[in-house]
């Protein structure tokens, strides 16, 4: 019987892997095709393959395919930290955006940029947004507490996130020329517009080690679901594993950071999004989660591109305008919960 149950699990899991590979595959080529100049997806892959006409091959190896690259990266990055933080912390609204990892980012970079350390395209620029990252995720676990309620937890990342966000205004109040403060600007707005090759370099090592790290203590997130003492119990040391997300977090988060600018709200939606397909298994939502915020971030970012405007809408504000209002309906639904949880 209850190998008849685990067969069943693995193949629910293999068919959901198998959905998202698809969507996020079917995302990633119409973010190729979609822009100024409508591509078919003949020319799109003939352009991968480096036939078909310059001009198509231009559009699609020079312009898209750098952007399509990061929005897949980073969705996957941000989709997989806020599973791993809501593992962490056994709180379904646990998401680096909320708690001020992007903010601090942000405020890193931005503050290298602005004193003349670096430039937005130098390879020294993502340890500025990963110190940043790492300093905010560190401070919420040391202020809230592991065992904190979401209300300690949302008052600890608002305060986090709020004194990220007054520095980086600072920054862009003291900005010494007016290209500096359109720098700064694009950090606060989020956007994959006018991305090359050189910025996926520059940020997928550092998602990669980040990955690697969350994805390790996935067997910790499901003991923890019974409590740390009984995590404990089974062998698991929880310092270490605190200390493995915070560290995962901070280089996913920060490298993101450092290419895009602050883009919220995907940890957040992601991993909802793929809970009931796992029955709510925080090893099993890792994946998932990822491969989810993948598929969320190329299709707001195609979005961006189709919405008619003066000017191409800046990603990172359209998935706030989506973010926003799905976290207020999952706070009024968990408000509601435990309002019935304790009549």
């Amino acid at each position: 019987m209850r190998e008849g149950v685990t067969r069943s699990r693995r193949r629910g899991s293999a068919i959901l892997l198998a959905c998202l590979l698809v969507l996020v595959a079917g995302l990633f080529l119409a973010s190729l095709a979609v822009g100024p100049v409508l591509l078919s997806p003949e020319e799109v892959l003939k352009a991968l393959a480096g036939e078909g006409t310059e001009t198509a091959r231009i559009i699609v190896a020079e312009i898209r395919l750098p952007r399509a690259l990061l929005a897949l990266m980073i969705g996957a990055t941000l989709g997989l930290s806020g599973a791993a933080l809501q593992g962490l912390l056994r709180n379904p609204l646990a998401a680096p955006s909320l708690f001020g990892a992007p903010a601090a980012a942000a405020f890193g970079a931005v503050t290298v940029i602005s004193l003349g350390v670096v430039d937005a395209l130098s390879f020294a620029l993502p340890f500025a947004a990963i110190a940043g990252a790492l300093a905010s995720v560190a401070l919420l676990i040391l202020v809230a507490g592991p065992r904190a309620s979401l209300l300690i937890l949302i008052l600890a990342g608002l305060a986090i996130s709020s004194l990220a966000g007054a520095g980086t205004a600072l920054a862009l109040n003291l900005a010494p020329n007016p290209f500096a403060a359109l720098e700064i600007a694009f950090w606060l707005l989020g956007s994959l517009e006018d991305r090359s090759m050189r910025h996926v370099l520059i940020a997928l090592p550092f998602m990669v080690a980040g990955a690697a790290f969350l994805i390790w203590d996935r067997r910790a997130f499901r003991a923890l679901t019974l409590g740390e003492e009984a995590a404990a119990s089974l062998g698991f040391n929880l310092t270490g594993v605190r200390l493995r997300v915070v560290i995962g977090v901070a280089l996913g988060v920060g490298a993101s950071v450092a290419v895009a600018g602050t883009i919220g709200f995907i940890g957040l939606v992601a991993p909802h999004l793929m809970r009931p397909f796992v029955r709510y298994d925080p090893g099993r939502l890792l994946v998932p989660a990822a491969l989810s915020g993948a598929a969320l971030l190329l299709a707001a970012d195609i979005a961006v591109r189709l919405i008619p405007s003066s000017g191409e809408i800046k990603v990172g504000v359209l998935t706030a305008l989506i973010g926003a209002p799905f976290f207020i309906a999952l706070i009024m639904r968990r408000r509601h919960d435990l309002s019935g949880a304790a009549s």
